[in-house]
Formats: structure tokens, C-alpha cells, sequence
């Protein structure tokens, strides 16, 4: 048996619950599968805001130029522009939806500024902007009729007319579709059948790959890997984004500092308290992300210093309690004051600019299969996203894709024929929770050590070795093992790990957030860098 549906989401972020609505609004029931709460996304933890143009003294040509400069020559020319034009009309409707930014006391937008931008362009809600937008759409989709929310779903695999036509099962179209999934219900314990004609992957990035992440627990690349799985091109995954500023602490716990602080004036400090910023870049510490990372990178290398500082202590108390009030009280239960003490500060791995490569209606290569927020790649963000951008285009592609799957929808119905039911290994093995643990921690500490902000060929080369040697024990327990979450994620994270590896070793050139020492100079060309499954 199967559920069915007109359109199956995965993922319960901004994205995800954007375009559910504008779906289900047309009368198409929805479902969204999240694999723990639906509260649970990167959307929650997005802190800095969402750039748009809504001041007087900017304008679309400036937010264009900004972002093509910090993209570093990949942006996709056409997508920039028409992302950025359809904000304001996208913003609007958050606000519609119950999303109050903060505002001035004249009444008008607090805009903030964040490195990369040249003016104040980003709308924010204090410090806590992605949980706000997360709350309003929760609330709205928890009014419509059309939306089945499904918490603790994981979704494992596609089910395609090409997979039921191997498996010797009829189909009555010709060619390659999506017409389901499987999705794991994890507080039962069982594997659940869905059927539609329509699947929207919105499940964020897969920060969890690292050792060290700004990321929720739930970053674990599942959508990339699962598009991957079903032959549908993915590209520029060797964009991963460090953040400048993450919280030091010496538990290896990160929470992020937004940009957004030194977009109100903090200043980078090395090991000897001394600015540093103003050596590597022009706009010194509102540089764009990938310059300040690698200037910290190489300043606490050269120093042997375990983390630099972070310097906004020249804002009143009040103040910074007022426009930061959660970064205020995390580094308060760290013991650090804001207003008096400097932030202990590192990098760690924050958003992926690539993924799976969808047009401008977040259409993937795959009919059928849609992809919306940081798991797709659409050309917006290049080799570096700028700041903020990300919210942008998480509601804007949203829009495009429920435009595109209406349409979709008219033509096409969900297959009649059965599915197959899935088929669960028994074997069993005490040691399978040991292995899967340090199988988990070998990954991670390997992406962080040789595939991290600084890389080089070999470095490439012996992360790829071990990565292969982590597959072949996983899809062993993959294969004849009950599967739980836990083995689902790390069969998910070695193959987004495989990805970014193979990326980086076809790059030939330092650009944007991949820098080797082995090719230190830019290409002449920019192209992007595309990846489709072999045939199994």
C-alpha cells in the first residue's frame, strides 16, 4: 500500500514551506515529510536576514554587482537578475503571512549591512530572522486543509519509472519520471511507500560533512544524495562556504556570529589584539566570506593561535542586547560580555553554493523532480555566496517552482501501477552502532583536515581514498542491515563527501571558496563543475 499525494516535500524549511503553501493554495494536497520536528531546518538558525532592495538610495544594479563580484565570476548573469528583481514582490508576502521585521523608529525597514554588500540592504527580524519566518509559516501551513505535515518521515530513495521498468514492473509513459519515494517512518520503525507525480527537495545544505559547522544536526546532505542517486546532475559542489565567525569554545560546540555584527562595526583581531583585515582585502572586515575565512585561516596559522577575536566592544550594552539580543545571550552563558570582552571567533563550514543543478522554475534534470533553497544549484550564488542571499532565493525559487508544478500537475497524474513495497536486510550485529559512530567521526575529521578551506591535490586525493574505504562498510550494513537514521544520514554524508572531492580534483584553479595550492591562479574561464551518476 501507499500513501498518495499531488506533491510530496522533503524538507520543512523556508523553502519547503513556502512553496507548499502556493501549491496547496491551488487546491493540490501536499505533503511535507521532515525527518524530526518540523520546527527543524537551517532556516531556523539563519540569523543575519534577507538582502533586498527596499531603500531609497539602492537599487537592483548595485544588489547585481554585489553579488556577481562575490560569486567571483560563476553567477549565473540571468538568474541574478531576475532573483533579485522578484524580492521585493517575495518579501512583501512574507510580511503579508505575519513576518515583522524590525524597523526604525521613523517606521521604516532596520536594514542592516553584511560583508560583500555596498549598501544596507538586509531586513532582518533582531538576530533571529530564519526562526521568525520559520514560525509565520509554520503557522500559516497549519491553517490550510491541503498540507499533511509528517514529522520523523525520512525520505531514503526516488521511485522513478526507470527504476519500476529494471525492476520489471509496467509503466504506461515512456522515458524517466519521479512518481514516489520512500521515506522511513522513524518512530515505527518501518518503510513507508508515497506515491506523486511531483517531489520537491528542500532539504538544506550538509554542513555535518565537517568536523566543525554552523549547521543543525539535520544538515546531512539527503536531498543532494538522493537526486544523485537518481541521475540528476549536481555542480559546483566544491563551494562549500566557511563562515568567518563562529563561536570558539572548547567543547567543539559552534554557534554562529553573524556577519551582521561586523556589519555594525566589529573588527577582526589576531592572536596580538592587532587588526588584520585591511591587509587583505579593501573593504577589510566587511570583505566578502571566502576572503575573511582564508585571512583567519592563515593568520591562526601563523601564529599557532587556536582561534582569533572578534571586536564589538565600542556599542553600548543596551544596544548590542537590543540588535543582537540571542548572540548577547549565548556569549553571555560563555561568559563573555559583548559590550566589554572580545568574541573568541573560528571558521567552520556553513552553506554549500552548489547542488542539484535546476532552470529558473527549479526544475532539475529529472521531469517531476524539483529542487528549491541551498540543496539546488541555480547560478545565483556562483563560487561564493554573498550574504544574506540565501533567504532571497530560498522564497523567490519557491515561487518559480509552484508556478512550474501547477502547471505540471495539469498534465500529469499519478501512476496507477503498483509500487514496490521495500525490503529490509536481517542481519544482525552488535557492533553495527560502534561502527556507524566512528565511521561518522572518521568522515568528518577527514573533510575537515584535507578538504577544508585551504586544499591541495594530495590532500584531495587521500580524503577520496578514505571516503571509499567508508562506502564500501556502509552499504555493506546499507544492504543487510534493518536501516535507522543514523546509517541513512552517513550513507548520505559519504556520498555528498564523494561529490565535493570529486568537484575540487576537476578544478583546476583557485576561485571563490575552493582555493588549492596547487592551481593558486584563476582560469581565464569560468565553467561550472557538474557531476552525474555512472550507471549501476
Amino acid at each position: 500500500m501507499s500513501r498518495n499525494f499531488d506533491v510530496i516535500v522533503v524538507g520543512s524549511g523556508i523553502a519547503g514551506l513556502s512553496f507548499a503553501l502556493q501549491v496547496a493554495s491551488a487546491g493540490r494536497s501536499v505533503a511535507i515529510l521532515t525527518k524530526k520536528n518540523r520546527a527543524d531546518s537551517n532556516t531556523n538558525y539563519a540569523q543575519g536576514g534577507i538582502a533586498c532592495v527596499t531603500a531609497q538610495n539602492d537599487d537592483f544594479k548595485s544588489h547585481l554587482k554585489d553579488t556577481l563580484e562575490a560569486g567571483d565570476g560563476l553567477c549565473d548573469a540571468v538568474s541574478v537578475e531576475e532573483i533579485i528583481n522578484e524580492g521585493p514582490a517575495r518579501v512583501k508576502e512574507l510580511i503579508e503571512i505575519g513576518v515583522h521585521f524590525s524597523q526604525l523608529e521613523d517606521g521604516s525597514p532596520s536594514l542592516g549591512r553584511e560583508g560583500g554588500h555596498s549598501r544596507r540592504r538586509v531586513l532582518h527580524v533582531q538576530d533571529i530572522t530564519g526562526k521568525a519566518i520559520e514560525s509565520a509559516l509554520l503557522r500559516a501551513t497549519a491553517r490550510n486543509n491541503h498540507i499533511t505535515v509528517l514529522e520523523h518521515f525520512f525520505a531514503i530513495d526516488l521511485i522513478t519509472q526507470n527504476k519500476l521498468t529494471k525492476s520489471g514492473f509496467a509503466v504506461r509513459n515512456d522515458g524517466d519520471g519521479v512518481i514516489g519515494l520512500y521515506a522511513l517512518d522513524v518512530l515505527k520503525g518501518r518503510v513507508e511507500v508515497f506515491r506523486a507525480p511531483v517531489v520537491m527537495l528542500t532539504t538544506g545544505g550538509l554542513g555535518q560533512v565537517y568536523q566543525f559547522t554552523t549547521n543543525p544536526d539535520i544538515a546531512t546532505g539527503d536531498g543532494i544524495a538522493m537526486a544523485y542517486r537518481a541521475g540528476v546532475e549536481v555542480a559546483n559542489m566544491e563551494f562549500v562556504q566557511f563562515h568567518p565567525t563562529s563561536l570558539y569554545s572548547s567543547t567543539n560546540d559552534r554557534f554562529l556570529i553573524s556577519e551582521a555584527v561586523r556589519g555594525e562595526g566589529a573588527i577582526l583581531r589576531n592572536a596580538d589584539r592587532r587588526p588584520f583585515m585591511k591587509h587583505h582585502h579593501p573593504l577589510a572586515d566587511l570583505a566578502p566570506r571566502d576572503i575573511v575565512a582564508r585571512a583567519i585561516d592563515s593568520e591562526m596559522k601563523q601564529s599557532g593561535a587556536r582561534h582569533l577575536w572578534l571586536d564589538i566592544t565600542g556599542h553600548p550594552e543596551e544596544v548590542l542586547q537590543s540588535r543582537f539580543p540571542n548572540i548577547f545571550e549565548v556569549c553571555a552563558r560563555h561568559g563573555i560580555n559583548m559590550a566589554t570582552d572580545l568574541i573568541p571567533v573560528v571558521p567552520a563550514a556553513h552553506y554549500l553554493c552548489g547542488g542539484v543543478r535546476t532552470n529558473l522554475s527549479a526544475e532539475t534534470s529529472l521531469p517531476g523532480l524539483y529542487a528549491c533553497g541551498e540543496v539546488a544549484c541555480t547560478g545565483l550564488h556562483g563560487a561564493n555566496r554573498l550574504a544574506s542571499n540565501s533567504l532571497l532565493e530560498a522564497v523567490v525559487m519557491a515561487h518559480r517552482g509552484s508556478l512550474a508544478v501547477t502547471d505540471y500537475l495539469k498534465k500529469h497524474q499519478p501512476e496507477s501501477v503498483a509500487l514496490p513495497e521495500w525490503v529490509d536486510g536481517d542481519a544482525e550485529d552488535s557492533d553495527e552502532r560502534v561502527v556507524l559512530s566512528h565511521n561518522w567521526d572518521e568522515l568528518r575529521r577527514t573533510m575537515w583536515d584535507y578538504v577544508g578551506i585551504v586544499r591541495t591535490t594530495k590532500r584531495l586525493e587521500r580524503a577520496r581514498a578514505r571516503i571509499q574505504n567508508l562506502r564500501n562498510e556502509i552499504y555493506d550494513y546499507y544492504w543487510n542491515f534493518k536501516v535507522e537514521p543514523r546509517l541513512l544520514e552517513l550513507r548520505n554524508l559519504i556520498e555528498v563527501a564523494d561529490l565535493i572531492v570529486q568537484c575540487a580534483l576537476r578544478r583546476k584553479e583557485s576561485r571563490g571558496l575552493h582555493y588549492t595550492l596547487d592551481y593558486p591562479e584563476k582560469l581565464p574561464e569560468a565553467t561550472n563543475t557538474t557531476v552525474l551518476k555512472r550507471e549501476l
